[in-house]
């Protein structure tokens, strides 16, 4: 799991909070994590494999569909971490004792627990940052202002940032070092607002960002034709539904982190957190402790849900394209959609027309090129796109 805690357990001066926490059936804690992480890691990879009579999943050319890929990457390394964190915690308990000596001379274990804890923060962090830019660009692809050079500047912000804010707040916990951080709140809390910073990002920003997109798409749709039949009003609420699982599996994956945090720091403030009268808050802590390592590690999986559907156990390792059902729709119609030569003016005439409905019919092939960005992933609503368009149903 992700959490600011992991960090501050390497100072050997740790508050009690993260001690209890930290120090409650570890074994057991381990191993939910080994378990949920190997499971997402898993399925993440399976969903991601190329199926029977699916085109294999490459790397994308829609910066869309590029950072949903690279947020299920992110995933995917964020969990090894917590695999590899978790089994030396397991296997090697001797060594892990000895992060907790003062003034120790041996400084593998603290490197192992600083290094480790950065992984998996910086990873699930940019994974953050790429929920962000995943909003931006979908709101920009219907206001048909992303381009493909708008992916280097995802990469510029996502990676910058996510460095950025970890580097500082592991700099301000640990000054002047490892073994004297944690000597007061002023330490603690940069940390942990660089820490939840983007994660709050998400929370309050990409709802607002994917209802402005939704909004977007329904004059989108309304403008290819100037009519908003029932298909159209089918694949604008598909859209908003995918926009809503990726929400929902936000929520649910770290809702229990922002609690956990909440309680850890009212313990924090109290003179005596094994006091008889915080007995509901610390089993509250705890339980929401466990809750995060079964969570956390899931996100993965249930991204690659709600980005692609569940694509099934067969897997097909042959590597052969799958065109784009519009693409391949578009391509066959302009090929076959050719007019008859006609002598003197008509052939002007003709030419004229030709001209002027291959500009609308690009106009709407890029409308639909938009739409199926979005809805990358639902063959059904990339088969309406093909079925609808101007150009499948003949200029």
């Amino acid at each position: 799991m992700a959490s600011p805690r992991l960090e501050t357990y390497c100072c050997p001066n740790r508050d009690a909070a993260t001690q209890l926490v930290l120090t409650f059936q570890p074994e057991v804690f381990c191993g939910v994590c080994i378990g949920s992480a190997s499971v997402s890691l898993l399925l993440s990879i399976l969903q991601l494999l190329p199926k029977q009579g699916q085109s294999p999943r490459k790397m994308p050319k829609a910066s869309s569909s590029t950072i949903l890929l690279l947020i299920s990457v992110c995933d995917i390394l964020g969990g090894l971490g917590i695999i590899f964190r978790s089994t030396v915690w397991i296997g090697f308990p001797d060594f892990i004792a000895n992060i907790s000596v003062v003034n120790g001379t041996d400084v593998w274990p603290s490197a192992f627990c600083v290094g480790s804890a950065m992984w998996i923060q910086l990873l699930y962090s940019a994974g953050f940052w790429w929920l962000f830019c995943y909003a931006v660009d979908s709101y920009l692809v219907v206001r048909r202002s992303a381009g493909l050079s708008t992916i280097v500047l995802y990469h510029m912000m996502t990676w910058g940032l996510a460095i950025l804010l970890c580097v500082e707040g592991i700099a301000m916990l640990y000054y002047p070092s490892v073994a004297s951080c944690e000597n007061g709140l002023q330490h603690a809390i940069p940390h942990y607002i660089t820490t939840y910073a983007p994660l709050l990002l998400v929370l309050v920003a990409n709802p607002i960002l994917f209802r402005r997109t939704v909004t977007g798409v329904a004059s989108l749709l309304k403008g290819r034709q100037g009519i908003y039949t029932e298909n159209e009003r089918r694949l604008g609420t598909e859209i908003q539904i995918r926009f809503f699982k990726i929400m929902l599996v936000f929520i649910i994956c770290w809702s229990s982190n922002i609690i956990n945090e909440s309680l850890l720091f009212y313990l924090e403030m109290q003179p005596d957190i094994n006091g008889n009268p915080l007995k509901n808050v610390r089993n509250a802590a705890l339980i929401t402790w466990i809750i995060m390592g079964v969570l956390n590690p899931m996100q993965g999986f249930l991204f690659t849900l709600a980005f692609y559907g569940w694509t099934g156990w067969k897997m097909n390792l042959k590597g052969q394209k799958r065109e784009i059902p519009w693409e391949s729709m578009s391509t066959s119609a302009v090929a076959d959609n050719g007019y008859p030569s006609a002598v003197g003016s008509s052939v002007n005439y003709q030419s004229n027309i030709h001209d002027s409905k291959k500009t609308t019919a690009a106009s709407s092939q890029q409308t639909d090129e938009a739409l199926s960005m979005l809805s990358e992933g639902n063959t059904a609503s990339d088969d309406r796109l093909s079925r609808n368009s101007p150009i499948y149903q003949g200029w």
